[in-house]
């Protein structure tokens, strides 16, 4: 595999994103996540407060993150109950194209990320992306995380089943013969959305098309708002899944 930094290009409801404005979002957010979870904004080069402010987290463990977070938990989960019931199964997606060149290939990539036994899975999954405050695998095998999901005021807590599409409303695009996808529940057991992450390889990298689900009446701004979200946690992943 190649031992360089690849190029990612991301696309963002038809807009070209470059890889510094990824880079000032996640910096910008790196404040604001702190402030949520209770830990000193980090502060230095984007390597260094990414480094610092994973390890801080980590440091508290996944009770205390839970406890810390917990009224923020309670509030979006009543959020998630009301707006899925309103939607009535209807879906609204938030979107991002992100082209990698100078990588491997989109299966060595999803090994990588599927991978839950790596050494380095819970903090690579942490360090992606500020507003992560969680991501593990609970003991029956879904992933569950902790976040602010796009431009929330709130932390939620969900579980994705990588196992189970059933219940995702966007179908399955031929042209991407790879995908990681799975229903997203609330912890009572609530279907509140899903994730529909596609991938194909090209000449010189791979085109990861990434999708997430969210009740159809979920505020605009919050899914607009997460593409942002999505093109900063996979480039970073895709950097951090070829940097050996």
């Amino acid at each position: 595999m190649p031992t360089t930094e690849p190029t990612i290009e991301a696309v963002l409801a038809g807009r070209p994103v470059s890889r510094d404005d990824v880079r000032a979002w996640e910096t910008k957010r790196m404040g604001k996540a702190a402030a949520k979870i209770g830990l000193p904004a980090p502060t230095g080069e984007l390597s260094l407060m990414r480094t610092a402010f994973a390890d801080a987290k980590l440091e508290l463990g996944p009770d205390e993150i839970r406890r810390r977070l917990g009224r923020d938990i309670r509030r979006a989960d009543a959020v998630a109950r009301t707006s899925t019931r309103l939607s009535r199964g209807r879906r609204v997606t938030s979107t991002c194209d992100l082209f990698v060149r100078g990588a491997g290939t989109a299966a060595e990539f999803l090994a990588w990320f599927d991978d839950t036994g790596r050494d380095d899975y819970a903090r690579s999954m942490i360090a992606a992306n500020p507003d992560h405050f969680l991501i593990d695998t609970a003991p029956d095998g879904r992933q569950e995380v902790v976040e602010t999901t796009g431009g929330s005021p709130l932390a939620t807590r969900f579980l994705v089943d990588y196992t189970d599409t059933a219940e995702i409303v966007t179908h399955r695009d031929a042209a991407f013969p790879l995908e990681a996808s799975g229903v997203a529940r609330s912890g009572s057991g609530l279907a509140i959305g899903g994730v529909r992450h596609e991938f194909r390889d090209h000449a010189d990298g791979f085109h990861a098309h990434l999708c997430v689900e969210f009740p159809r009446l979920t505020m605009p701004t919050m899914v607009t708002q997460h593409r942002m979200h999505l093109a900063c946690e996979f480039s970073n992943w895709i950097t951090l899944a070829f940097a050996r």
